[in-house]
């Protein structure tokens, strides 16, 4: 507990239509911070002044959190007078309304001359390794961002090793104080408050299914679970893979229309079943059942996904990278990214190994995981702050 007034840190909104990782990450960093540092910091989410309130009601409810609403931070806002002006005048002026003592920027730059300790939040440098899944306006935009973030000294927050290794690899004459926060979540009551069995039924899902909660982004990768699923029609096997999460993704328009149209063509329909989005809530009811979760992805920094598979101890089914065998502690079935056989393979083995239905709880060691996360974002703040000349 903390003995003076908290501290006031800013962070801007991220919407989950855009990035559902992103805001369940700083969902679940606002409960650890309320639970095991109560009276430390104050989250104060910024969010533009209209359209985001399914959202940001949620985050309202956690407690010590605050929302304030202004044009200034609508998308685009403040951007240019950032890199032309080194300020971002309008936010500035806001964080100073507010009375903010630290800046938490994910996606976003006040600029140089910000008069704020700040941390920039590099979930990945995934435009670095697989530049061909980024239009080259995007990529240079995000590349750019990184860069005038390292030039303005802030401090800089990682999710794994992985990402420090390719992070001193990419940008190798960067000063800047490094910190590495491994995410962790334990899921509030609330969001355990939907029957499984319900939920199943309600989107008549069959009682054994494998889930997996990516949206459509192309590096997630859901084309080498369709050719999986295939390959055990072909096989005479029936197994439902079950997805959720958003359609959007401004770097490839069209392509889960595409991707949902080649489904259709092979006949998988009953086998690959997309709800949408979806309520947090069902998404843990989902997990709590499903038979294992399936992260195919190609590239990560930290996968929310199994983070949140994890915390019930489901068993897990993942692309072989490295960031998932740092984050499982190699306690998975992995696959390569191009190897549908394997993960077919896997599928049919998951299967086998648990024969029956079962709801599972929050696993018991979750808590320390969490605190541990809620201390190490913690410490990253007070080193910012130490380190600020502001």
């Amino acid at each position: 507990m903390s003995l003076g007034a908290p501290l006031r840190l800013a962070f801007t909104l991220i919407p989950r239509r855009l990035w559902a990782g992103g805001y369940n990450y700083q969902s679940n960093l606002f409960v650890a911070l309320s639970r095991f540092h109560p009276g430390e910091f104050t989250p104060v989410v910024f969010a533009g002044a209209c359209g985001e309130e399914a959202d940001l009601a949620p985050i309202a409810a956690i407690p010590g959190v605050e929302i304030v609403q202004s044009s200034a931070f609508e998308d685009g806002a403040g951007l240019a007078a950032a890199l032309a002006l080194g300020l971002d005048w309008a936010a500035a002026a806001e964080f100073r309304t507010q009375s903010i003592d630290a800046v938490f920027e994910a996606a976003r730059f006040f600029g140089w001359r910000l008069p704020y300790p700040a941390v920039a939040w590099f979930p990945d440098l995934q435009h670095r390794k697989f530049p061909e899944l980024f239009p080259r306006a995007a990529r240079w935009r995000r590349e750019a961002g990184f860069r005038v973030q390292i030039a303005s000294k802030r401090t800089i927050m990682l999710s794994s090793e992985s990402a420090l290794r390719d992070f001193r690899s990419y940008y190798p004459r960067a000063k800047n104080d490094v910190s590495m926060v491994r995410f962790a979540t334990q899921p509030s009551l609330g969001h355990l408050s939907a029957n499984p069995a319900e939920v199943i039924a309600q989107y008549r899902l069959p009682e054994r299914y494998f889930y997996l909660p990516n949206q459509f982004y192309r590096h997630k990768n859901h084309q080498v679970v369709v050719d999986a699923l295939t390959i055990l029609k072909q096989r005479g096997v029936d197994v439902v893979v079950c997805a959720s999460g958003s359609t959007e993704d401004p770097r490839g328009r069209g392509y889960f229309e595409h991707f949902m149209a080649e489904v259709r063509s092979r006949g998988l329909e009953k086998r690959f079943v997309h709800l949408g989005m979806i309520p947090q809530s069902h998404v843990y009811a989902l997990l709590r059942a499903c038979v294992a979760l399936i992260n195919p992805s190609r590239f990560e920094g930290w996968s929310t996904t199994v983070e949140e598979a994890k915390s019930f101890g489901v068993p897990l089914i993942l692309s072989n990278l490295e960031v998932h065998r740092e984050q499982t502690d190699g306690a998975a079935r992995f696959f390569g990214a191009d190897e549908p056989v394997t993960l077919a393979d896997h599928l049919v083995r998951a299967s086998q190994d648990s024969q029956a239905s079962v709801v599972r709880n929050v696993v018991p060691h979750q808590e320390h995981r969490v605190a541990t996360f809620a201390a190490d974002f913690a410490n990253t703040i007070h080193r910012a702050m130490q380190a600020s000349p502001s």
